[in-house]
């Protein structure tokens, strides 16, 4: 199983993560109408039969519920799993005594006394500053509650700022989780993606597959029939996927090349940047199978340079 080391010295996770946005959500993921407990329950598990150990949730997906769910699921396994969540800095959560209450409550849903990563899910200054944030998480590693610190959606500048205010506690920032795909590239060009090669600060990828725009399986008809929050995405429009064909059609050729499908050519891809852990999400069963076969082979470098160029820049 391919591995990554968060930051460079933290923890050892899998090259390919688990995102858990859609697990207990109602608002955005319609869970419990298209899937429900049991299906998650299975992709779950199913990671697990794959090799793929590594899970990133957050407080605020289902309002606690993705993390209760994967608190269960841990129980009901004898395997080792590496388990990341984050703390929302909401506006009236403004004392630094906010943010070790809310991991508290995040270790007692996952029913764990320590989690692989810990991060800023937005950089969000209210009364609490970075250094606040920083200082915090630094404390909650030596405390042993937190292997590693990450930060998510930080811009270039803020990520640099975070990592100075932990480099003075003696902490690495581990990770910048952000959206990066074929078809989200700005990281590649506002700073962050460079920023973070020299900071030795590993990028997880959340919406590696562009909310599911790179599997192959939304065209004109399909769309007709999106659910959540892709029927408020301008990408799924009929013209969108029309400009997208080329792409499409390049993700196509290779699919076939490799026996693999256009999904697992896309996470390949990401993988492929070198310090980039894409985090897909699985609904079931058949998704986290299918995301696990990103692993275990490489797309070559003139492969990975011909999808750069196909993709929206």
């Amino acid at each position: 199983m391919q591995t990554i080391t968060l930051g460079g010295n933290g923890p050892i996770v899998t090259a390919i993560g688990v995102g858990t946005w859609a697990w207990g959500d109602t608002l955005f993921w319609a869970y419990g109408k298209d899937f429900g407990s049991q299906d998650v329950a299975e992709a779950f598990q199913a990671s697990i039969d794959a090799g793929v150990t590594f899970f990133d949730t957050a407080e605020v997906y289902g309002l606690g519920e993705s993390e209760r769910l994967i608190g269960k699921f841990r129980q009901q396994t004898s395997a080792t799993i590496q388990i990341a969540t984050k703390y929302f800095p909401l506006p009236w959560r403004w004392r630094r005594k906010s943010i070790a209450n809310a991991l508290t409550a995040s270790l007692e849903r996952l029913q764990t006394s320590q989690i692989s990563l810990y991060q800023i899910h937005w950089p969000l200054e209210f009364v609490l500053k970075t250094r606040d944030f920083m200082d915090v998480l630094a404390q909650e590693v030596k405390n042993g509650r937190i292997q590693s610190v990450g930060v998510s959606n930080y811009s270039a500048a803020q990520m640099t700022i975070a990592h100075d205010y932990l480099a003075e506690r003696g902490i690495p920032l581990a990770v910048n989780q952000v959206p990066y795909s074929l078809l989200t590239r700005q990281i590649e060009q506002n700073g962050v993606l460079q920023k973070a090669k020299q900071l030795g600060v590993t990028i997880l990828a959340y919406s590696p597959l562009a909310q599911g725009l790179l599997t192959g399986k939304y065209n004109a008809e399909t769309v007709k029939h999106l659910q959540g929050a892709r029927r408020f995405d301008s990408r799924f429009s009929s013209s969108a996927l029309q400009q997208l064909e080329p792409l499409f059609s390049t993700l196509k050729d290779l699919s076939e090349k490799y026996d693999k499908t256009p999904a697992q050519i896309s996470l390949n891809w990401l993988i492929a940047q070198g310090n980039v852990i894409p985090i897909p999400g699985a609904k079931n069963a058949l998704q986290a199978r299918q995301n696990a076969g990103a692993l275990g082979w490489s797309l070559t470098p003139e492969e990975v340079e011909l999808l750069r160029q196909k993709s929206i820049k």
